[in-house]
């Protein structure tokens, strides 16, 4: 389910990171070309980049204090990756201009940081996004069968019908385990209930998208 960001709803959440908080503050009086280059260097660092030279030129050529400096990358970046998880459809770039603006963000950089955010780099850096976001292994394989048990050390079990899986999942790893019917019953049941739930959620008109 998608959500949806208003001017009453600024897309970092009710509780501005301090990494941001911390940029916002240093970014007073920050030259534009420098801003740029800084810039520059945390989109190559969120495509996956190493950018340790390119960071420590920037360093040495500023007069910018090594703190100061620091808080500004730092803030850029946790900026950038929370936008650019936000898909285009549910924050839109005059929302997220003026999301920027109650920040207290130049209003240079806010454009600066749109470009990027809504410009032609967005896809790399929506496929760097991905591959660094920690997931779990998907499955790719499912196999199933019923079986039941004629021979077995237990009495409660001889003639019971089993469900037996089978999964192969993305890593490769292979995975076996047997499910009485009942449990599996009662796993179908729950399953459906959430299902229910998450569709009786859907329809209430207040998580509905607005436009």
């Amino acid at each position: 389910m998608a959500s949806s960001y208003t001017k009453d709803s600024i897309f970092l959440g009710s509780i501005i990171p301090t990494e941001i908080e911390s940029m916002c503050r240093n970014l007073k009086d920050l030259d534009h070309e420098m801003f740029r280059k800084i810039l520059k260097a945390v989109v190559s660092a969120l495509e996956g980049k190493d950018c340790r030279d390119t960071m420590k030129a920037i360093a040495e050529s500023s007069a910018i204090p090594q703190e100061r400096l620091s808080h500004i990358i730092a803030g850029m970046y946790r900026l950038l990756s929370e936008a650019i998880r936000i898909p285009v459809s549910s924050l839109k770039q005059e929302v997220f201009k003026d999301d920027l603006r109650e920040l207290r963000i130049p209003e240079e950089f806010v454009t600066d940081f749109s470009s990027v955010v809504y410009g032609s780099r967005r896809a790399a850096l929506e496929m760097a996004a991905a591959q660094s976001d920690p997931h779990l292994p998907t499955v790719e394989e499912f196999k199933w069968r019923v079986d039941v048990a004629i021979s077995t050390s237990s009495l409660t079990r001889a003639l019971q019908p089993s469900v037996l899986m089978h999964m192969k999942l993305s890593d490769g790893s292979f995975h076996r385990f047997e499910v009485p019917v009942s449990k599996f019953q009662e796993l179908r049941y729950n399953v459906a209930l959430i299902l229910k739930e998450m569709n009786d959620v859907e329809k209430r008109s207040i998580l509905k998208i607005q436009d």
